[in-house]
Formats: structure tokens, C-alpha cells, sequence
């Protein structure tokens, strides 16, 4: 007999806060995988409450209770585990301190409420000795989470690269095999519910940072850190910018980055060139994918569905089924939340953007004539940047302006900036120079 049988609890209960889209699919997965799930967790799972503001959801709810109000689904006694799925970071948070008060664990898919209050509310789960799991707060239903807490525990993460939005990966997937404009594909992509009606949060980077902050503090054993995270979305991008990165040997994909050096930390999302080569590159459509470095197991790659209902769900029910199996062991908060002791957890310094090294794209618009290109490489020579590929096409047809893409060296931003100011100074450069970072993938 194990130690939940002994306290007399017969289930793990669930309390469900919020009927959404994962909420139901979180609803429907317990229902109807009802018996693996008590096999696995060595106990029957069974949502018991339900918090929902809908009059008639599409649910079976009969044996359930029903609550509109979802603060009554954290003072229902009989609930051991609150899953919270009702977004944002003011209602929500108040429910799940609410919820770590009274003493219940907490599963969330809240990936802005853990990166930007994550450090406060791991704090006051230790104090009322509970637990607070977020599987499903990034990349949907991959289990990235669980690898880096558990699966590479031995290693030292030295990198991390991942395409964690959807929305973006699909509409630059869509810009590089169709020849579309990012205004176009994002329409398409709000028409079929990959993007919200205000898409700021995918198209500027935002929702890739907050997840990326998650991922840094588990890889590096250090605190959130979200307003550190530089973030720079991909709506300047255009189809030509993918046809030349494409004409390089490249693929423009949205990419966060997480590295540790004696240098710090960098953690920076934006628009990347990734080498054809490399599996991150192929990685299209909606698909989420995380690269992972570690200095004993090598790279490797997490690649699965990042968000929809069910995929999401998948991770929400990991997490409750992990905590099932602790109630019922006996033995609560076997992992702590970013996999560190919480004494561990040590503030890390962070790489300034202007110092971060990084390969670079860029394409100006200059003036066909004698002398224009060794102007450029004057430019680039003084500031020791070297220029690894280039492209100039001849103009068109009555034209006295021609593209000019340059590949650069390793070089770091500051120098970049720079270069790019003397560029645009000049009469023979029109317009704003596009910049992409590029990066390898190979260390």
C-alpha cells in the first residue's frame, strides 16, 4: 500500500482552471486516457473541478463540479493539484499564489507568468512546500523541460539554439518556399488561428523570449532573468533577404539563443542564418525544435508540435501525472523547479548585445559605379572585419543601383554597428542596410 492509500486518498484530484483550448484538451486527455495514466502515476488522476466561465462547454461535465468563478476551484479542499490555463500574469497570478497558500501544487502552460514572476512563485512553493511545474510552457508538447532538468543532469549546457514560436517558423517557412511577403503569410496565418489579431507577441519576438529566459535559467542554473533577454522579431524580413540567405547556403529561421562562455550568458532571440546543413534548418511549418549542447552528451535535438491543443495538453498532463506518482510515493518535490537546489541557483553575469560575436548578413543598396566596393571593404578593414561571401548582381535594365550582400566574419556587434554607420554616411550607399546574425550551430 502506498503512502496516498495510507492518508486514505483513493485519487489524485485535479482542479482545472480554465476550459480553453488546452484546458479541454487537458480535460479530454485525463478522461480518455484514464487508465494509462493511473498505471503510470500508480494512482487514478481524476479532474474533479473545473473553473470555466462557459454556460454549456463542449465537455462532459455530469461529475464534475463546475465553478465560474476559478478561485473556488483553489479553496475546494479535495483538490490536490491546480492547474492553472487561463493566461496573462494578473489573474493568473493571483490564482496560482493563491493556490501555493492554501498548500496545493501548481501545473501551468504559462510561459509569461514563469519567466517574469517564475523566481517569486518557485520561492513560495518552497515555503509552503509544494510544487510548481511548467512543462508545457514552452514548445508545446516537447519534452524540453524534462531533458534539461533530468535527462542531461550530468552535463554542462554550454548552448542552446531553438525554434520556439510556431507563428513565426510558419510564416518564414511559407516566405522561403512560396516567394511571399511577411505581411501576406502573417494574414494567412491569423485567418488560420496560428497568430493572434494582435500578432506583436510571435512577429516582435516576445513569446520566444519568454520562453528562452525559461530555458537559460535551466541550462545555466541561474535566475529568470526576462527583461535581460534581447528580443528582435522578423517583421523588416523580406523575400529577398531568404533568397539570398538561400543563394549563400543558408535558411533564415527565428531562433533563440542561449550560451554560457567565461564571457556570461547571452540570451538573445532574432531573426538567424543557419546553414542548409543543419537540422534546424529543415525544421518547418508550426514545428518547435530545441538544439541543445552539452560538453558530455554532445548536441542534441528536441523536435515536436509546439502548440494546438493536444500537444500542449500532453505536457500538462506529464507534469500532474509526475506530481501523481511523487503524492503517491511519498516523496514531493523530487526535482526542484529549474533542476537546481535552490541554494545553488546563482546569479551569472550577462553579455552585453554590443560585445556579442557572431557572423553577419548584410545587404545595402549601392551605387554601380568604379570605387563603390573598395570603399566598403575599406570600411570593413579598419574595424577588422573580414568578408567571407559576397554577391553583386548586375542592374537592371535603366537601373544605377545594384543589391550588394556581404557574409562577414565573426564579428562583434559594436563593430558591426559602427561599420554599418560609416556605410550609410556615404553617398554611393542608399537606404537602410539589412543586418541578419548568422550562426553555425557547431559550437
Amino acid at each position: 500500500m502506498n503512502k496516498t492509500q495510507e492518508q486514505g486518498l483513493e485519487s489524485i484530484n485535479v482542479g482545472i482552471c480554465g476550459l480553453g483550448t488546452v484546458g479541454g484538451g487537458v480535460f479530454n486527455l485525463l478522461q480518455g486516457n484514464a487508465e494509462v495514466i493511473a498505471a503510470r502515476a500508480r494512482v487514478p488522476v481524476v479532474a474533479t473541478h473545473v473553473g470555466t466561465r462557459s454556460d454549456k462547454p463542449d465537455y462532459d461535465l455530469d461529475s464534475v463540479q463546475v465553478s465560474a468563478d476559478i478561485f473556488d476551484v483553489v479553496r475546494d479542499p479535495d483538490v490536490h493539484i491546480v492547474v492553472e490555463l487561463i493566461g496573462g500574469t494578473t489573474v493568473a497570478r493571483e490564482l496560482v499564489e493563491a493556490a501555493l497558500a492554501a498548500g496545493k501544487h501548481v501545473v501551468t502552460a504559462n510561459k509569461a507568468l514563469i519567466a517574469e514572476y517564475g523566481n517569486e512563485l518557485f520561492a513560495l512553493a518552497q515555503q509552503h512546500g509544494v510544487c510548481v511545474r511548467f512543462e508545457a510552457a514552452v514548445a508545446g508538447g516537447i519534452p524540453i523541460i524534462k531533458a534539461l532538468r533530468e535527462g542531461l543532469a550530468g552535463n554542462r549546457i554550454q548552448w542552446l539554439a531553438g525554434i520556439i514560436n510556431g507563428t513565426g517558423n510558419f510564416i518564414l517557412t511559407e516566405m522561403r518556399d512560396k516567394n511571399r511577403e511577411f505581411a501576406d503569410v502573417l494574414a494567412e496565418a491569423q485567418a488560420l488561428g496560428y497568430a493572434e489579431a494582435d500578432p506583436t507577441f510571435d512577429v516582435e519576438g516576445i513569446d520566444a523570449a519568454h520562453k528562452l529566459a525559461i530555458l537559460a535559467a535551466i541550462a545555466f542554473g541561474m535566475p529568470l532573468q526576462m527583461a535581460s533577454v534581447y528580443a528582435e522579431g522578423i517583421a523588416k524580413l523580406t523575400p529577398r533577404d531568404v533568397d539570398y540567405a538561400r543563394e549563400l547556403g543558408y535558411t533564415i529561421k527565428h531562433l533563440g539563443v542561449a550560451r554560457q562562455s567565461e564571457a556570461g550568458v547571452e540570451m538573445r532571440v532574432h531573426p538567424t542564418l543557419i546553414p542548409q546543413r543543419r537540422l534546424l534548418a529543415n525544421v518547418d511549418g508550426v514545428k518547435n525544435a530545441v538544439l541543445v549542447e552539452g560538453d558530455a552528451v554532445g548536441p542534441t535535438l528536441y523536435y515536436g508540435a509546439g502548440a494546438g491543443a493536444a500537444p500542449t495538453a500532453s505536457a500538462v498532463v506529464a507534469d500532474i501525472v509526475d506530481l501523481a506518482r511523487e503524492l503517491s510515493a511519498g516523496q514531493v518535490d523530487r526535482v526542484a523547479p529549474l533542476g537546481f537546489a535552490p541554494d545553488a541557483v546563482q546569479t551569472l553575469p550577462l553579455v552585453p548585445m554590443a560585445q556579442v560575436v557572431t557572423p553577419w548578413y548584410l545587404r545595402m543598396e549601392a551605387e554601380d559605379k568604379p570605387g563603390v566596393m573598395s570603399e566598403v571593404a575599406r570600411i570593413f578593414s579598419e574595424r577588422g572585419i573580414s568578408i567571407e561571401g559576397l554577391i553583386q548582381k548586375a542592374p537592371a535594365d535603366g537601373e544605377t543601383r545594384v543589391p550588394v550582400v556581404v557574409l562577414t566574419n565573426r564579428t562583434a556587434q559594436a563593430d558591426i554597428d559602427s561599420a554599418l554607420q560609416a556605410l550609410e554616411e556615404l553617398d554611393t550607399i542608399h537606404g537602410e542596410i539589412a543586418r541578419i546574425r548568422v550562426e553555425t550551430l557547431d559550437g
